[in-house]
């Protein structure tokens, strides 16, 4: 052991990775093959899938989940397997309890032993409430308070955040940093504000949008944290989460000891980068510093997504024009979090502004459902009065006035989505998927296909769905500003795998 003691790692390749970079497009021929090394590398945990992964896998990949995360499961017998999970099982709509708690235990029967909780706005009664629903389940908890950079957000803020999140009871508690924005000096601080106001273990969580997240991880280090969050080339830097090779190289010069086996590492590096290769994927590299990223705060992703779709468009000179008005909505909204869904409600009521002319001509449902306060009363409080005046004189703000989400029972929901007869999984499946989807992935045997060996993987093969027509959000987004162009249209209700976006005029 080094003089300075041992730093733990979590591996958030195959999950945050592979979201940040890649578009969650990994498929399981090649992420089941490296288990076996994942599980050897000397990982505490390794995250494998989030909400928005089932949505993605059944109706663009054609892909099953649930064959993921069991034969995973089987083939690692060290690593913990981590899920992320939000207030409630879908991040963009809202859920019954049932559903969610369902989904909760399906992940725990299925192989998952430990969750990683976010709530968007760090609220603590959604956290107690998640954080209940895992322990009576079995399932370890690891509890997000999320970073970001705003007016409201102080020390004070944080500080608060730890307590509750103290007396909430979890057996972890993760200092996250979606949107890259923490500086190694703003790291340390808070750092030891957790370390002074919990005795729980704490994890450090950030991306790299800046090129500041390996400095924030030592920054991390010194101030006492030993659990790190870290992913593996290529799936690393970028808008991703810092390399495990960078980190564990610098905290080991620092005096610091780890179990991390670098050769492993290497091995499975090599062979996602001839997937990546084969594919015309890019390999996450270290981006340059940008003081611009700390005005907008949009996450890295979201921005490539936005600069793609616009250009699909011959929109892109209004890339800056977008990013400037995410800056007034995101004030307008109250400084939400950028953290998915409101990041999106953000960057969508934003583009929807640019594209119209003029401010809050067109809405967004769940731009109406936050003014309304329907996803928390902490986000309608902090809503800014004149806009939500001006949001609640439309039409359809009106007609949602009264409007509560329902809370169907399983028997009620399970009427919906197959009958009687649908087992747990198959229920979960369809209820995000959708039936059709389901259907489709149903007919497909090579979902569970039972060779997950090293010599199985198909370097050269393209990713699921990438043959077929295209789902992509350019044409979702040019279709939302055709469409809003049509004024006799009274509402727009669009579905894709990571978005349900409902517009009014």
């Amino acid at each position: 052991m080094g003089s300075l003691g041992e730093v733990s790692f979590v591996d958030t390749t195959f999950r945050d990775g592979n979201a940040s970079l890649w578009a969650g497009g990994l498929p399981n021929s090649q992420i089941l093959p490296y288990i076996e090394d994942l599980d050897a590398v000397g990982y505490q945990s390794f995250e494998l899938v989030a909400t928005a992964f089932f949505k993605k896998m059944i109706r663009e990949m054609n892909e099953d989940p649930w064959y993921r995360i069991r034969q995973a499961a089987k083939l690692s017998k060290r690593t913990k397997l981590r899920a992320i999970v939000g207030r409630s099982a879908s991040s963009f709509e809202f859920m019954p309890a049932s559903i969610s708690y369902l989904y909760l235990e399906r992940l725990f029967a299925n192989g998952i032993q430990e969750v990683r909780i976010s709530d968007s706005s760090n609220t603590a009664k959604y956290w107690q409430q998640r954080v209940s629903d895992c322990k009576k389940i079995g399932l370890g908890t690891v509890l997000n308070i999320i970073y970001t950079v705003s007016p409201v957000h102080s020390d004070a803020y944080f500080e608060r955040k730890i307590k509750e999140a103290h007396l909430v009871g979890p057996d972890r508690i993760c200092f996250k940093d979606p949107g890259g924005l923490l500086t190694p000096e703003r790291t340390a601080a808070l750092c030891a504000l957790f370390l002074k106001h919990t005795h729980l273990p704490i994890e450090f969580h950030t991306h790299c949008n800046t090129g500041l997240g390996p400095l924030c991880a030592i920054a991390a280090i010194k101030a006492g944290v030993r659990i790190i969050n870290t992913a593996m080339p290529p799936l690393s830097n970028g808008s991703s989460n810092p390399s495990v090779l960078n980190v564990v190289e610098n905290a080991q010069s620092l005096g610091y000891s780890t179990d991390i086996d670098l050769s492993r590492v290497h091995s499975i590096g090599e062979g996602l980068l001839g997937y990546a290769k084969s594919n015309h994927l890019s390999a996450g590299m270290p981006l340059e510093y940008k003081e611009s990223h700390f005005t907008h705060q949009v996450p890295g992703g979201m921005i490539s997504n936005l600069r793609h779709q616009l250009s699909q468009m011959n929109m892109i000179d209004k890339l800056d024009a977008v990013l400037e008005e995410i800056v007034q909505v995101r004030k307008d909204f109250g400084y939400p979090i950028m953290v998915t869904p409101y990041s999106q409600f953000v960057g969508v009521q934003a583009t929807l502004n640019v594209m119209s002319g003029q401010r809050y001509k067109e809405l967004s449902d769940q731009t109406i459902q936050y003014a309304l306060g329907l996803w928390g009363e902490t986000e309608s409080q902090a809503f800014d009065t004149n806009v939500r005046d001006m949001i609640m004189s439309s039409s359809k703000a009106k007609k949602l006035m009264n409007w509560t989400p329902p809370e169907l029972s399983l028997k009620d929901i399970r009427e919906k989505y197959g009958g009687a007869s649908v087992s747990d999984d198959e229920l979960i499946l369809r209820y995000l998927g959708g039936n059709e989807q389901f259907e489709r992935l149903n007919q497909a045997p090579v979902n569970r296909s039972s060779d997950v060996s090293r010599s199985s993987l198909a370097r050269t093969a393209s990713p699921p769905g990438s043959q077929g027509k295209s789902t992509g959000k350019a044409e979702l987004l040019s279709l939302v500003h055709a469409l809003s162009q049509k004024g006799e249209l009274g509402n727009i209700s669009i579905t894709s795998s990571d978005l349900d976006l409902h517009l009014s005029h």
